[in-house]
């Protein structure tokens, strides 16, 4: 049984979520809760095929096997039923540089660009230090649940957008999309001849009932129009070990993509990513279902909190990931004032809301992959900074 509860001191460990809280937030003593990754160990199997290799003591140029390739067929089919073949599966060192080859290799100078806000704010500096121009279609909120507008997605789809950055899971809003939103999307993509860059980095990290559905199985139409991108860097809290994949059934869109990497010299592999993730894929199960009833509890710990001490910040609902978004609007403050209030009387790091584009004032994203003891913290000390108000 995996201990959650755990306290890790992650500092001066070159830890960019506690090491830097002074260059990001202005303030040293800060409790961290806000880049998504955990303040958990990944699992022991993880940890130890990864000393094994240390053991070895020899760190060259390493490769790509079978069993490697087999790990990410076996859990695709295993947690979504979904038979993918070797051919299209591609290596990146991370989602983020996965998505600027993207733009790149499929996209010119001032083509348009969609994202759905509020969301994962890289989709915007992917988009613009490209020199793409971008398109928004911001998410309806609606009694603490986020929807897509799709009457404002197909007018703005219809407008000789080029490509589309889905969120799925969608952070920060923690939406698992249903499978007929995310048939909707396809079918405009494919209608209006836009490609779907599909971002699903957390689609292992579903809460309760709800069920994650990757977007080539929802036809072979959309298939052959997207490429969707996965890491066990957020699953399995392997995120600097720089490893991710994307899978792209449609071989001319997979041999362009293939291209760009091999002449940006990223055709290498990170040996211990490479091993932390066949290792992941084969041995990490047990430990990720006992991390999503962690999350879970912990979701509906600070439900319970807010609601009983603080009820004008609200949750809203989390479907997926461990990123938590909070409605603060009611506070009615400024997002200065709000982000200002979270920093310099709660001592606390969450990441502002306004950050995620345009939807974003009056919200903060806070980092669930944490102890219970470190949540309490946090929540008891935003509860006396309030009552300071």
């Amino acid at each position: 049984m995996s201990n959650f509860d755990q306290i890790i001191d992650r500092k001066n460990t070159k830890c960019y979520k506690w090491d830097y809280n002074k260059e990001i937030f202005g303030k040293e003593e800060l409790l961290s809760m806000w880049v998504a990754d955990m303040d958990f160990q990944a699992p022991q199997e993880v940890l130890e095929i990864l000393q094994k290799r240390v053991d070895h003591g020899i760190f060259g140029y390493t490769g790509l096997t079978g069993s490697f390739y087999a790990s990410i067929i076996n859990w695709m089919k295993k947690r979504f039923n979904w038979k993918i073949d070797q051919e299209w599966i591609v290596t990146t060192p991370g989602i983020v540089p996965a998505i600027n080859f993207a733009i790149q290799t499929y996209t010119k100078k001032g083509d348009k660009i969609l994202v759905q806000t509020p969301v994962y704010y890289p989709f915007f500096t992917s988009t613009e230090n490209n020199e793409r121009t971008l398109v928004v279609s911001q998410l309806k909120l609606s009694d603490s649940y986020y929807k897509m507008d799709f009457t404002d997605l197909e007018r703005k789809l219809a407008d000789d957008v080029k490509m589309m950055i889905l969120c799925s899971p969608h952070n920060p809003v923690g939406r698992v999309w249903k499978f007929n939103e995310l048939q909707k999307v396809s079918k405009l993509c494919f209608k209006y001849n836009v490609l779907l860059i599909s971002d699903e980095i957390h689609s292992d990290l579903i809460i309760g009932e709800n069920k994650h559905i990757p977007i080539p199985t929802i036809s072979k139409d959309i298939a052959n129009n997207s490429l969707t991108m996965f890491a066990p860097s957020k699953t399995f809290n392997v995120a600097g070990l720089s490893l991710s994949y994307v899978i792209i059934p449609n071989k001319k869109i997979r041999v362009k993509f293939q291209k760009t990497i091999l002449n940006l010299g990223l055709h290498g592999g990170n040996v211990f990513g490479i091993e932390a993730l066949e290792a992941s894929y084969r041995y990490g199960q047990k430990w990720l279902d006992e991390l999503l009833n962690y999350i879970e509890d912990n979701y509906t710990f600070v439900q319970q909190y807010l609601q009983n001490n603080i009820p004008r910040i609200k949750t809203i609902k989390m479907e997926g990931t461990y990123l938590l978004w909070l409605d603060c609007s009611e506070l009615r403050l400024s997002q200065k004032e709000l982000v200002s209030l979270f920093i310099n009387k709660a001592k606390l790091a969450l990441n502002d809301g306004s950050k995620f584009g345009k939807g974003g004032n009056g919200f903060m994203r806070m980092n669930l992959g944490c102890s219970r003891r470190l949540i309490e913290q946090a929540l008891d000390r935003l509860a006396i900074a309030i009552r300071s108000i």
